[in-house]
Protein backbone atom coordinates (compact mmCIF):
# COMPACT_ATOMS: atom_id res chain seq x y z
CA UNK A 1 0.00 0.00 0.00
CA UNK A 2 1.17 3.52 -0.74
CA UNK A 3 2.64 5.11 2.37
CA UNK A 4 1.09 8.50 1.60
CA UNK A 5 -2.38 7.20 0.74
CA UNK A 6 -5.01 9.53 2.26
CA UNK A 7 -7.47 6.77 3.16
CA UNK A 8 -7.42 3.46 4.94
CA UNK A 9 -7.00 1.15 1.95
CA UNK A 10 -7.50 -2.54 2.64
CA UNK A 11 -6.87 -5.28 0.07
CA UNK A 12 -9.93 -7.28 -0.92
CA UNK A 13 -9.51 -10.91 0.08
CA UNK A 14 -11.99 -13.74 -0.30
CA UNK A 15 -12.61 -13.80 3.45
CA UNK A 16 -13.62 -10.13 3.78
CA UNK A 17 -17.09 -10.33 2.27
CA UNK A 18 -19.64 -12.93 1.28
CA UNK A 19 -19.05 -12.38 -2.43
CA UNK A 20 -15.47 -11.20 -2.60
CA UNK A 21 -14.53 -14.65 -3.86
CA UNK A 22 -16.80 -14.06 -6.86
CA UNK A 23 -15.21 -10.66 -7.46
CA UNK A 24 -11.76 -12.21 -7.51
CA UNK A 25 -12.90 -15.14 -9.61
CA UNK A 26 -14.70 -13.21 -12.35
CA UNK A 27 -13.16 -9.74 -12.31
CA UNK A 28 -9.43 -10.39 -12.29
CA UNK A 29 -8.18 -9.93 -15.85
CA UNK A 30 -5.94 -7.82 -18.03
CA UNK A 31 -7.99 -4.77 -16.98
CA UNK A 32 -8.12 -5.49 -13.26
CA UNK A 33 -5.20 -6.88 -11.24
CA UNK A 34 -6.79 -6.68 -7.80
CA UNK A 35 -9.12 -4.67 -5.58
CA UNK A 36 -9.06 -2.58 -2.43
CA UNK A 37 -11.64 -1.16 -0.06
CA UNK A 38 -11.42 2.47 0.99
CA UNK A 39 -13.02 4.87 3.43
CA UNK A 40 -15.63 4.38 6.16
CA UNK A 41 -18.05 2.53 3.84
CA UNK A 42 -15.31 0.26 2.43
CA UNK A 43 -15.79 1.41 -1.15
CA UNK A 44 -14.51 -1.15 -3.67
CA UNK A 45 -11.88 0.20 -6.07
CA UNK A 46 -9.34 -1.33 -8.45
CA UNK A 47 -5.96 -1.70 -6.76
CA UNK A 48 -4.44 0.59 -9.39
CA UNK A 49 -6.34 3.43 -7.72
CA UNK A 50 -3.50 3.57 -5.18
CA UNK A 51 -1.24 5.09 -7.83
CA UNK A 52 -3.52 8.12 -8.06
CA UNK A 53 -5.19 8.29 -4.66
CA UNK A 54 -3.08 11.06 -3.15
CA UNK A 55 -3.05 13.18 -6.32
CA UNK A 56 -6.83 12.87 -6.53
CA UNK A 57 -7.30 13.75 -2.87
CA UNK A 58 -4.96 16.76 -3.17
CA UNK A 59 -6.53 17.95 -6.43
CA UNK A 60 -7.00 21.71 -6.70
CA UNK A 61 -10.71 22.28 -7.15
CA UNK A 62 -12.19 25.43 -8.67
CA UNK A 63 -15.58 26.88 -7.80
CA UNK A 64 -16.27 27.09 -11.53
CA UNK A 65 -15.93 23.31 -11.94
CA UNK A 66 -18.99 21.27 -12.87
CA UNK A 67 -19.07 17.64 -11.74
CA UNK A 68 -21.43 14.88 -12.82
CA UNK A 69 -21.30 12.20 -10.15
CA UNK A 70 -23.01 8.82 -10.23
CA UNK A 71 -22.83 5.16 -9.47
CA UNK A 72 -21.96 3.37 -12.73
CA UNK A 73 -24.79 2.79 -15.20
CA UNK A 74 -27.33 5.22 -13.80
CA UNK A 75 -27.45 7.60 -16.78
CA UNK A 76 -24.01 9.18 -16.48
CA UNK A 77 -23.24 9.69 -20.17
CA UNK A 78 -26.74 11.02 -20.82
CA UNK A 79 -26.42 13.49 -17.96
CA UNK A 80 -22.93 14.56 -19.03
CA UNK A 81 -24.11 15.43 -22.53
CA UNK A 82 -27.11 17.33 -21.16
CA UNK A 83 -24.99 19.30 -18.70
CA UNK A 84 -22.25 20.11 -21.21
CA UNK A 85 -24.70 21.32 -23.85
CA UNK A 86 -26.60 23.52 -21.38
CA UNK A 87 -23.46 25.00 -19.85
CA UNK A 88 -21.98 25.67 -23.29
CA UNK A 89 -25.04 27.48 -24.68
CA UNK A 90 -26.14 24.56 -26.88
CA UNK A 91 -22.89 24.46 -28.85
CA UNK A 92 -23.79 21.39 -30.90
CA UNK A 93 -20.74 21.87 -33.11
CA UNK A 94 -18.48 21.77 -30.07
CA UNK A 95 -20.40 18.74 -28.84
CA UNK A 96 -19.01 16.77 -31.79
CA UNK A 97 -15.76 16.46 -29.83
CA UNK A 98 -15.44 13.09 -28.07
CA UNK A 99 -17.21 13.37 -24.72
CA UNK A 100 -14.27 12.10 -22.57
CA UNK A 101 -12.12 14.90 -23.98
CA UNK A 102 -14.53 17.69 -23.03
CA UNK A 103 -15.95 15.94 -19.95
CA UNK A 104 -13.13 13.67 -18.71
CA UNK A 105 -13.46 10.82 -16.23
CA UNK A 106 -11.64 11.84 -13.04
CA UNK A 107 -10.46 8.39 -11.95
CA UNK A 108 -10.12 6.87 -15.42
CA UNK A 109 -6.40 6.32 -15.14
CA UNK A 110 -6.91 4.39 -11.93
CA UNK A 111 -9.27 1.86 -13.50
CA UNK A 112 -6.78 -0.11 -15.58
CA UNK A 113 -3.20 -1.30 -15.29
CA UNK A 114 -2.15 0.40 -18.49
CA UNK A 115 1.54 -0.22 -18.04
CA UNK A 116 1.07 -3.98 -18.11
CA UNK A 117 -1.41 -3.81 -20.96
CA UNK A 118 0.83 -1.63 -23.11
CA UNK A 119 3.83 -3.90 -22.56
CA UNK A 120 1.82 -6.75 -24.10
CA UNK A 121 -0.06 -4.64 -26.65
CA UNK A 122 2.42 -1.98 -27.83
CA UNK A 123 0.20 -1.23 -30.82
CA UNK A 124 -2.41 0.28 -28.48
CA UNK A 125 -2.02 3.95 -27.63
CA UNK A 126 -4.07 5.95 -25.15
CA UNK A 127 -4.49 9.76 -24.88
CA UNK A 128 -3.57 11.57 -21.69
CA UNK A 129 -7.17 11.86 -20.51
CA UNK A 130 -6.99 8.07 -20.19
CA UNK A 131 -3.41 7.48 -19.01
CA UNK A 132 -3.23 10.38 -16.54
CA UNK A 133 -6.72 11.78 -16.13
CA UNK A 134 -5.95 13.71 -12.94
CA UNK A 135 -3.11 15.59 -14.63
CA UNK A 136 -5.17 16.12 -17.79
CA UNK A 137 -8.04 17.64 -15.80
CA UNK A 138 -5.73 19.79 -13.68
CA UNK A 139 -4.46 21.52 -16.83
CA UNK A 140 -7.86 22.22 -18.39
CA UNK A 141 -9.10 25.82 -18.56
CA UNK A 142 -12.20 26.81 -16.59
CA UNK A 143 -14.95 25.94 -16.54
CA UNK A 144 -13.93 22.30 -16.29
CA UNK A 145 -16.47 19.50 -16.71
CA UNK A 146 -15.59 16.40 -14.71
CA UNK A 147 -17.20 12.98 -14.48
CA UNK A 148 -16.65 10.68 -11.51
CA UNK A 149 -18.13 7.54 -9.96
CA UNK A 150 -16.49 8.22 -6.60
CA UNK A 151 -18.88 8.65 -3.65
CA UNK A 152 -18.77 11.72 -1.46
CA UNK A 153 -16.38 10.24 1.10
CA UNK A 154 -13.61 9.81 -1.50
CA UNK A 155 -14.02 13.03 -3.49
CA UNK A 156 -11.09 15.49 -3.51
CA UNK A 157 -10.48 16.88 -0.02
CA UNK A 158 -11.38 20.48 -0.90
CA UNK A 159 -14.90 19.35 -1.82
CA UNK A 160 -15.37 17.20 1.28
CA UNK A 161 -14.11 19.94 3.58
CA UNK A 162 -16.14 22.66 1.85
CA UNK A 163 -13.23 24.95 1.01
CA UNK A 164 -14.35 24.80 -2.63
CA UNK A 165 -17.92 24.55 -3.86
CA UNK A 166 -18.06 23.35 -7.46
CA UNK A 167 -21.43 22.56 -8.96
CA UNK A 168 -22.26 18.87 -8.55
CA UNK A 169 -25.02 17.10 -10.46
CA UNK A 170 -25.74 13.64 -9.09
CA UNK A 171 -27.88 11.16 -11.03
CA UNK A 172 -29.46 8.09 -9.40
CA UNK A 173 -31.39 5.14 -10.82
CA UNK A 174 -33.50 2.22 -9.64
CA UNK A 175 -31.19 -0.48 -8.25
CA UNK A 176 -32.60 -3.31 -10.37
CA UNK A 177 -32.20 -1.49 -13.68
CA UNK A 178 -28.77 -0.27 -12.58
CA UNK A 179 -27.68 -3.83 -11.89
CA UNK A 180 -28.90 -5.12 -15.28
CA UNK A 181 -27.17 -2.30 -17.14
CA UNK A 182 -23.97 -2.67 -15.08
CA UNK A 183 -23.88 -6.39 -15.87
CA UNK A 184 -23.93 -5.83 -19.63
CA UNK A 185 -21.43 -2.97 -19.31
CA UNK A 186 -19.05 -5.10 -17.26
CA UNK A 187 -19.08 -7.89 -19.82
CA UNK A 188 -18.52 -5.46 -22.68
CA UNK A 189 -16.08 -2.99 -21.14
CA UNK A 190 -14.46 -4.57 -18.08
CA UNK A 191 -13.97 -8.23 -18.89
CA UNK A 192 -16.48 -9.74 -16.44
CA UNK A 193 -16.60 -13.52 -17.02
CA UNK A 194 -19.43 -14.63 -14.73
CA UNK A 195 -23.16 -15.00 -15.25
CA UNK A 196 -26.01 -12.63 -14.42
CA UNK A 197 -27.02 -14.43 -11.21
CA UNK A 198 -23.52 -14.11 -9.75
CA UNK A 199 -23.36 -10.49 -10.83
CA UNK A 200 -26.58 -9.83 -8.90
CA UNK A 201 -25.01 -11.45 -5.83
CA UNK A 202 -22.01 -9.14 -6.19
CA UNK A 203 -24.32 -6.14 -6.52
CA UNK A 204 -26.48 -7.03 -3.51
CA UNK A 205 -23.45 -7.76 -1.35
CA UNK A 206 -21.70 -4.49 -2.28
CA UNK A 207 -18.76 -6.28 -3.88
CA UNK A 208 -18.61 -4.46 -7.23
CA UNK A 209 -16.39 -1.53 -8.13
CA UNK A 210 -17.71 1.70 -6.57
CA UNK A 211 -20.01 -0.23 -4.23
CA UNK A 212 -21.70 0.04 -1.74
CA UNK A 213 -24.58 1.19 -3.91
CA UNK A 214 -26.84 2.73 -1.27
CA UNK A 215 -24.21 4.64 0.67
CA UNK A 216 -23.08 6.04 -2.69
CA UNK A 217 -26.59 7.33 -3.44
CA UNK A 218 -27.35 8.52 0.08
CA UNK A 219 -24.08 10.45 0.39
CA UNK A 220 -25.53 12.90 -2.16
CA UNK A 221 -29.23 12.57 -1.35
CA UNK A 222 -28.44 13.68 2.20
CA UNK A 223 -26.69 16.77 0.79
CA UNK A 224 -29.32 17.59 -1.84
CA UNK A 225 -30.24 20.88 -0.11
CA UNK A 226 -26.74 22.28 -0.49
CA UNK A 227 -26.90 25.10 -3.07
CA UNK A 228 -24.09 23.58 -5.15
CA UNK A 229 -25.69 20.11 -5.44
CA UNK A 230 -28.47 19.01 -7.80
CA UNK A 231 -29.92 15.51 -7.32
CA UNK A 232 -31.53 13.98 -10.41
CA UNK A 233 -33.26 10.67 -11.09
CA UNK A 234 -32.85 8.68 -14.28
CA UNK A 235 -36.53 7.78 -14.22
CA UNK A 236 -37.50 11.47 -14.18
CA UNK A 237 -35.30 12.07 -17.20
CA UNK A 238 -37.06 9.26 -19.06
CA UNK A 239 -40.52 10.46 -18.01
CA UNK A 240 -40.14 14.19 -18.65
CA UNK A 241 -36.75 15.15 -20.06
CA UNK A 242 -37.72 18.77 -20.88
CA UNK A 243 -38.55 19.41 -17.21
CA UNK A 244 -35.19 17.99 -16.12
CA UNK A 245 -33.44 20.09 -18.76
CA UNK A 246 -35.10 23.23 -17.37
CA UNK A 247 -34.24 22.29 -13.79
CA UNK A 248 -30.61 21.64 -14.74
CA UNK A 249 -30.40 24.88 -16.72
CA UNK A 250 -31.68 26.83 -13.73
CA UNK A 251 -29.09 25.14 -11.50
CA UNK A 252 -26.34 26.08 -13.96
CA UNK A 253 -27.54 29.66 -14.22
CA UNK A 254 -28.70 29.30 -17.82
CA UNK A 255 -32.01 30.27 -19.45
CA UNK A 256 -33.47 28.21 -22.30
CA UNK A 257 -36.60 29.02 -24.27
CA UNK A 258 -39.09 26.32 -25.25
CA UNK A 259 -37.59 25.82 -28.69
CA UNK A 260 -34.11 25.37 -27.24
CA UNK A 261 -35.41 22.86 -24.70
CA UNK A 262 -37.16 20.91 -27.45
CA UNK A 263 -34.03 20.90 -29.63
CA UNK A 264 -31.86 19.70 -26.76
CA UNK A 265 -34.35 17.00 -25.79
CA UNK A 266 -34.20 15.72 -29.36
CA UNK A 267 -30.38 15.79 -29.29
CA UNK A 268 -30.54 13.74 -26.08
CA UNK A 269 -33.06 11.17 -27.31
CA UNK A 270 -31.87 7.60 -26.88
CA UNK A 271 -31.70 6.95 -30.61
CA UNK A 272 -29.70 10.10 -31.28
CA UNK A 273 -27.34 9.36 -28.39
CA UNK A 274 -26.91 5.78 -29.61
CA UNK A 275 -26.02 7.03 -33.11
CA UNK A 276 -23.76 9.85 -31.88
CA UNK A 277 -20.11 8.82 -32.26
CA UNK A 278 -19.05 11.54 -29.81
CA UNK A 279 -20.90 9.87 -26.94
CA UNK A 280 -21.68 6.23 -27.80
CA UNK A 281 -18.21 4.78 -27.00
CA UNK A 282 -18.44 2.37 -29.93
CA UNK A 283 -14.86 3.22 -30.89
CA UNK A 284 -13.71 2.00 -27.46
CA UNK A 285 -15.75 -1.19 -27.82
CA UNK A 286 -14.17 -1.86 -31.22
CA UNK A 287 -10.66 -1.38 -29.79
CA UNK A 288 -11.46 -3.84 -27.01
CA UNK A 289 -12.71 -6.39 -29.51
CA UNK A 290 -9.92 -5.86 -32.03
CA UNK A 291 -7.27 -6.55 -29.43
CA UNK A 292 -9.14 -9.42 -27.76
CA UNK A 293 -9.50 -7.50 -24.52
CA UNK A 294 -13.10 -8.68 -24.12
CA UNK A 295 -15.11 -11.70 -25.17
CA UNK A 296 -18.63 -10.28 -25.37
CA UNK A 297 -21.00 -8.77 -27.90
CA UNK A 298 -23.23 -5.75 -27.53
CA UNK A 299 -23.27 -1.96 -27.59
CA UNK A 300 -22.33 0.62 -24.95
CA UNK A 301 -25.76 2.23 -25.35
CA UNK A 302 -27.88 -0.86 -25.30
CA UNK A 303 -31.46 -0.17 -24.17
CA UNK A 304 -32.00 2.78 -21.84
CA UNK A 305 -35.41 1.48 -20.81
CA UNK A 306 -37.04 1.79 -17.41
CA UNK A 307 -38.12 -1.56 -15.97
CA UNK A 308 -35.86 -3.71 -18.12
CA UNK A 309 -35.13 -5.85 -15.05
CA UNK A 310 -38.58 -7.44 -15.47
CA UNK A 311 -37.37 -9.41 -18.47
CA UNK A 312 -34.32 -10.93 -16.78
CA UNK A 313 -34.92 -11.20 -13.01
CA UNK A 314 -36.78 -14.10 -11.45
CA UNK A 315 -39.54 -13.22 -8.95
CA UNK A 316 -37.29 -14.45 -6.13
CA UNK A 317 -34.40 -12.24 -7.24
CA UNK A 318 -36.71 -9.27 -7.71
CA UNK A 319 -37.99 -9.75 -4.16
CA UNK A 320 -34.42 -9.76 -2.83
CA UNK A 321 -33.77 -6.41 -4.53
CA UNK A 322 -37.07 -5.00 -3.29
CA UNK A 323 -36.39 -5.93 0.34
CA UNK A 324 -32.84 -4.61 0.06
CA UNK A 325 -34.11 -1.33 -1.37
CA UNK A 326 -36.87 -0.94 1.24
CA UNK A 327 -34.40 -1.58 4.05
CA UNK A 328 -31.92 1.00 2.80
CA UNK A 329 -34.45 3.70 1.87
CA UNK A 330 -36.67 3.43 4.96
CA UNK A 331 -37.12 6.88 6.49
CA UNK A 332 -34.91 8.64 3.93
CA UNK A 333 -37.67 10.26 1.85
CA UNK A 334 -36.07 8.92 -1.32
CA UNK A 335 -37.98 6.68 -3.72
CA UNK A 336 -36.08 4.84 -6.44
Amino acid sequence: MAADAPFNFVPVEASLGKCDNLLLQYFLNQFRKGYIRAGPHKVVLPVYHLNFAKALDDMEIRNEDVFVVSHPKTGTTWTQEMVWCIANDLDYEGAKQFLPERFPFLEHSSLFDYGDLLSRKPEITFPEYVTDSVKFISELPSPRFIKTHIPWELLPRQIREGTRSPKIIYVARNAKDTCVSYYHHSRLMEGYKGNFQDFCKLFLEDSLTFSPFWSHVMSFWNRRDQPNILFLKYEDMKKDLPSVIRKTADFLGKTLNDEQVETLADHLSFQNMKNNKAVNYEAVVEINKAHNLIDADGAFMRSGKVGEWKAVMTPELSDLFDHWTEKNLAGTGLAL
